[in-house]
């Protein structure tokens, strides 16, 4: 079966504000448009995008909204929507935004129903704006609605599936989706990210959920500086377990972009080859697990050169089609030294490694 892809030209339209501050002259957003128009253009460009199946957006519902959101936080976003406004720290919409943001959380819904109606493989929901750091009831850093949290529990809710993996492998801790499912049996919820990138400190090793959700949350923080190697050790040695035990019926990817060398937003040294490695691993656990069933939604990522060749390599991973187009910024990253695994490294990566013994199996 092919792969799907969903994009609507108004995720590129979303109005994330300025971020200025006293003496500093007014420049776009680091959330700015243009990375994931690049990335669905270099696709387009490429000849891969009409060999994948195109999944149309919907506007997601205020009850599917509030499976994940409290009534108080869609109040909030419903009264931003004439002006627009802030709705939270680094968190704008411009007027009549709202839409843009139910088409975000619609798309990730349409793209998990796609893959689990099997009228596709697998699929990428190219969206904006993200979701990964926006909790029950905080917008906040870009995020205005979890996305991946809307269609996780659109997964359980409406379409009857036991237990769903989340792999946050953003650049920043996916503090939004943690909290969402701390106490959630159902969700395993793992962030792999910069250690202390945040300026909320958070996303340790030590939190691993409470309660019925004790053990479903597992947290890598990686150390700056992680390059390939770091990253695919990781995979093997925590990520790749954590779904060998857990054993869920869908794997969805908050797929932040922005641990490539070439983003300011973080200080990893990942290049395209490396998603194309973890993607590889993943669609391997996905199909020893849960027939293949693989969905990734757009998160961070604000290299407007790189991502693009990132997303492509995601893409050509996923449905197996290569274009032959070649990424010319992935050559220089991957010779710098801090593409091997160093000792910290491996340290950081053994203390994470701990807490798999407290994942519940479906036997457990």
């Amino acid at each position: 079966m092919a792969t799907g892809f969903s994009w609507h030209e108004l995720f590129a339209w979303h109005d994330a504000g300025l971020q200025t501050a006293a003496f500093v002259e007014p420049i776009d957003n680091i959330d700015s448009p243009d990375t994931k128009r690049r990335f669905r253009n270099l696709v387009d460009a490429s000849g891969l995008l009409d060999r994948l199946v195109q999944i149309v957006p919907r506007e997601a519902t205020d009850e599917e909204i509030l499976r994940v959101h409290s009534p108080e936080h869609l109040d909030r976003l419903m009264s931003a929507d004439k002006n627009g406004g802030q709705l939270g720290r680094l968190a704008h919409i411009g007027p009549g935004g709202v839409r843009i943001v139910r088409l975000a959380a619609g798309a990730a819904i349409e793209t998990v129903d796609a893959v689990l109606q099997g009228r596709v493989a697998n699929a990428y929901a190219l969206v904006r704006p993200a979701g990964h750091h926006s909790a029950r009831d905080i917008s906040t850093g870009f995020c205005i609605v979890n996305n991946v949290a809307i269609a996780v529990r659109h997964a359980i809710d409406a379409r009857g599936l036991d237990r769903v993996a989340v792999i946050d492998w953003d650049v920043h801790w996916g503090n939004g989706t943690q909290s969402i499912f701390w106490q959630d049996p159902q969700v395993l919820a793992l962030s792999l990210h910069q250690n202390e990138l945040l300026s909320t400190h958070g996303g340790y090793v030590h939190e691993v959920g409470e309660g019925l959700g004790k053990g479903t949350t597992v947290n890598i923080p990686l150390p700056p500086g992680c390059g390939h190697e770091a990253y695919v050790r990781a995979f093997e040695q925590v990520v790749l377990p954590a779904l060998d035990r857990f054993k869920p019926d869908l794997i969805v990817v908050a797929s932040g972009l922005d641990a490539l060398a070439y983003d300011t937003s973080g200080r990893m040294n990942l290049h395209s080859d490396t998603y194309r490695a973890l993607t590889t691993m993943l669609m391997q656990s996905a199909d020893r697990h849960c027939s293949g069933r693989l969905m990734m939604c757009h998160e961070g990522g604000y290299s407007a050169m790189a991502v693009p060749f990132a997303g492509l390599a995601i893409l050509e991973t996923l449905s197996g089609l290569k274009t032959g187009v070649a990424d010319p910024f992935a050559v220089i990253v991957q010779r710098q030294s801090a593409q091997a695994l160093a000792a910290h490294q491996q340290e950081a990566i053994d203390k994470a490694a701990e807490v798999l013994r407290l994942i519940p199996s479906p036997a457990s």
